[in-house]
């Protein structure tokens, strides 16, 4: 039986490493579906030899050798013809050719292999929702579980896009490279969802013992980064990469460092990375000095940035964000842009303002189980003096909750919560 903390080792190892392994190995073998079993095969040999050998220096390094051979010894049960071995072979001495940096940046746009998985799995043969669960599950290593939450869907339903992704790309081998032009334009929104959503699971897990995932948010404000500077004119994408700059400032203050969550009202402002800040209005910056009306990242850019001046809740500029909301919601007709709105309508003029619109979301199919509208209601509650409903909301709230952290945290509330 494997030592707990080694699967907690290799299971890190997995989160750090998956989507580069996935990535490294697509570029090889030119199928996503095949890429992803043969990581998956070799984070099994982790969890076979790891606990016995110790975790290797460079894990990353050890799983891609493992999965390369895996790939070898696959083809070579599917075919005799030894050409086919050393045509494989030939691949993958040309990606280690390729990986040089001296190469890469001649050869490629943008030498990042994630981002080249991103744009392959946005191809626009495969249906939207399916591109976008799809990236989510190989590079922001979410489970379907997750996913679905995220999409506030089925999980059978998101395993079904899943599957039929993967198929569409097999069928159309679709080339791992990285498009320009019109392809490109055809791909970038889908692309920056997929950013967004991976940071948003790793700022406030969905699930799982950790409420806040780094590494998550790492790897998305690195490919908002790389895509910035590929398209410095794309509105969306200044916004995107001002957002989750500004976003990223507040991680080190939103737990304790036992990994208890911390509102946004109780945190340590001077522990916000300045930086960061820095960054993202400087992102926002260039975006309004194009001209162009905001789209839904460039407004929350703006709410971020609200947040980001502010020296605390109470100083912050509320009926701002308010307008900032209407805006989105007028861009996106999203459920939770409104029951975001709710919030910043109760900090702006009361707490049974705020009520009032989220008594109305409790019925939105869309929102069914979403415990985050009985959170925001609990919250608002107790803000009004109610402290038996807010009791209420707050242990249903915790009972839809799949992160451990967060359902801790609404429990307390609930039992803070006094006539």
């Amino acid at each position: 039986m494997t030592n707990p903390a080694t699967r907690a080792t290799i299971d890190a190892v997995w989160r750090i490493e998956s989507a580069k392994l996935v990535a490294g190995l697509t570029r090889v073998v030119r199928d996503v579906g095949v890429a992803e079993e043969l990581a998956q095969d070799a984070f099994v040999a982790a969890l076979e030899q790891w606990p016995t050998s110790g975790v290797p220096d460079e894990p990353g390094a050890w799983l891609m050798t493992v999965a390369k051979r895996r790939g070898i010894d696959q083809l070579r049960r599917r075919t005799t013809l030894e050409r086919k071995h050393e045509q494989l072979e030939h691949e993958i001495g040309t990606l280690e050719r390729l990986e040089d940096p001296a190469f890469a940046a001649i050869a490629h746009p943008v030498e990042d292999d994630v981002l080249q998985l991103v744009f392959l799995t946005c191809h626009p043969s495969v249906p939207v929702d399916s591109r976008v669960a799809l990236t989510l599950k190989l590079v922001g290593g979410l489970s379907t579980g997750e996913i679905a939450r995220a999409f506030l869907t089925r999980e059978s339903t998101v395993a079904q896009r899943i599957v039929r992704a993967k198929r569409t790309l097999a069928a159309i081998r679709a080339p791992f490279e990285f498009p320009d032009g019109d392809e490109l334009q055809q791909r970038l929104g889908s692309v920056l969802d997929v950013v967004y959503l991976i940071f948003n699971e790793g700022y406030a897990a969905s699930g799982g013992d950790d409420w806040i995932r780094p590494e998550l948010c790492g790897d998305a404000l690195r490919l908002a980064r790389i895509l910035a500077a590929l398209r410095p004119s794309e509105p969306e994408v200044l916004g995107l990469q001002a957002l989750l700059e500004l976003q990223a400032s507040r991680l080190h203050a939103r737990s304790t460092p036992d990994g208890t969550p911390i509102r946004l009202e109780d945190q340590d402002r001077s522990r916000w990375d300045r930086l960061l800040i820095t960054r993202g209005l400087a992102a926002l910056d260039r975006l309004q000095r194009l001209g162009r009306p905001l789209g839904p990242y460039g407004l929350q850019a703006e709410i971020a940035a609200c947040h980001a001046r502010a020296a605390s809740v109470t100083a912050t500029n509320w009926p701002r964000i308010v307008a900032l909301y209407d805006a989105q919601a007028t861009v996106t007709g999203s459920p939770v842009v409104e029951l975001n709105r709710a919030v910043a309508v109760a900090m702006a003029f009361g707490p049974d303002a705020g009520i009032e619109l989220v008594d109305a979301l409790v019925d939105d199919p869309r929102l069914a189980g979403y415990h985050l509208v009985d959170s925001v209601r609990g919250d608002l509650l107790e803000r009004a003096g109610r402290a038996v409903d807010a009791r209420a909301a707050f242990l249903r709230a915790a009972e839809r909750c799949e992160n451990g952290p967060e359902r801790d945290l609404l429990l307390a509330r609930a039992n803070a919560c006094v006539d």
